[in-house]
C-alpha cells in the first residue's frame, strides 16, 4: 500500500491508525462498495463530501455511506442558509482529491468540516485514506480532533 499524504499527516500527529486495502472499481465508486470490500457495516464508514454554502463558502462534510446528506441540516449546522453539493469537477482543484478517494484530512484547505454525529457511537469509524482503494481506520474522536470538526446531525 502507498502511503498517502492524510496517514503521514495522522502519523506526524501521533494519532493511531490502520489502514484497509480493496480493489475498486471505476464504476462503482461508491461508499458502499467500499464498506462492503473491507468488510465493515457502511453506518461505520464515511464518506467525505464538499458542499458550498451561502455564507460560509467551500464546507466538509462526513456522513455514514449508508446515508445521504440532509441539505437543510448540513446549512443549519454551518450556519448557511442554503447548501448545495460543488461539481465533481470542482473537487480536485478544491481539495486536492480525486471522487472516490477524497479524504477530511489533508485538503488543499482547511475548510470548516462537520461529521455525522453518529461517529460518536462507535470505537473505530473508517475515511478515505485519500486514494482510491484506500481507507484508513481510526477512532472518531482522532479524527474530529485532528480535523477540528464539529459534530451535528447531518443526513436524512
Amino acid at each position: 500500500m502507498t502511503k498517502t499524504n492524510a496517514m503521514r499527516l495522522l502519523e506526524g500527529a501521533g494519532i493511531a491508525f490502520k489502514t484497509a486495502e480493496y480493489s475498486y472499481d471505476e464504476s462503482d465508486l461508491s461508499g458502499l462498495h467500499a464498506a462492503k470490500e473491507i468488510g465493515m457495516p457502511p453506518e461505520q464508514v464515511f464518506k467525505t463530501l464538499v458542499a458550498r454554502g451561502d455564507k460560509t463558502g467551500i464546507t466538509v462534510f462526513c456522513i455514514p455511506v449508508c446515508c445521504e446528506l440532509d441539505l437543510r441540516k448540513a446549512a443549519a449546522a454551518s450556519n448557511n442558509k442554503k447548501i448545495e453539493m460543488i461539481h465533481v469537477k470542482e473537487l480536485l482543484e478544491l481539495t486536492g482529491y480525486l471522487r472516490g478517494g477524497c479524504s477530511p484530512i489533508g485538503m488543499k484547505k482547511q475548510y470548516p468540516t462537520f461529521i455525522d454525529e453518529t461517529a460518536q457511537l462507535f470505537d473505530i469509524i473508517s475515511v478515505s485514506a485519500g486514494a482510491r482503494g484506500q481507507q484508513m481506520l481510526l477512532a472518531p474522536s482522532g479524527l474530529t480532533g485532528f480535523i477540528n470538526a464539529q459534530e451535528a446531525d447531518l443526513t436524512a
